[in-house]
């Protein structure tokens, strides 16, 4: 079992930045990958990245590349989404999640959720 906690989501202005952290319980978190998705009103739940369970392989979606950048600490429990060069169309609810898979990208594939973090990039 592995509970996940984000935080760190806010308001920003647009070419801003954020950092977000999913911090994680359970004692075999560093066996799982992990991922971040993203909800905006209206529309559904959307991969953003993942990371492999000793992080050194990572995959990003198309449309932020080059601007996040996902990383883990298995010592803290704890994976993050350092978000730079914001856009308006980031705006969502960003959840992380937990895979026994390697660098799934797709959310049935994952076992376990947070309740997310709202990011929220204004004009």
């Amino acid at each position: 079992q592995v509970q996940l906690v984000e935080s760190g989501g806010g308001l920003v202005q647009a070419g801003g930045s954020l950092r977000l952290s999913c911090a994680a319980s359970g004692r075999t978190f560093s066996s799982y990958a992990m991922g971040w998705f993203r909800q905006a009103p209206g529309k559904e739940r959307e991969f953003v990245a993942a990371i492999s369970w000793g992080g050194g392989n990572t995959y990003n979606v198309n449309s932020v590349k080059g601007r996040f950048t996902m990383s883990r600490d298995n010592a803290k429990n704890t994976v993050y989404l350092q978000m730079t060069s914001l856009k308006p169309e980031d705006t969502a609810v960003y959840y992380c999640a937990a895979s026994r898979k390697h660098l799934p990208r797709l959310a049935t594939e994952y076992d376990y959720w947070g309740q997310g973090t709202q990011v929220t990039v204004s004009s």
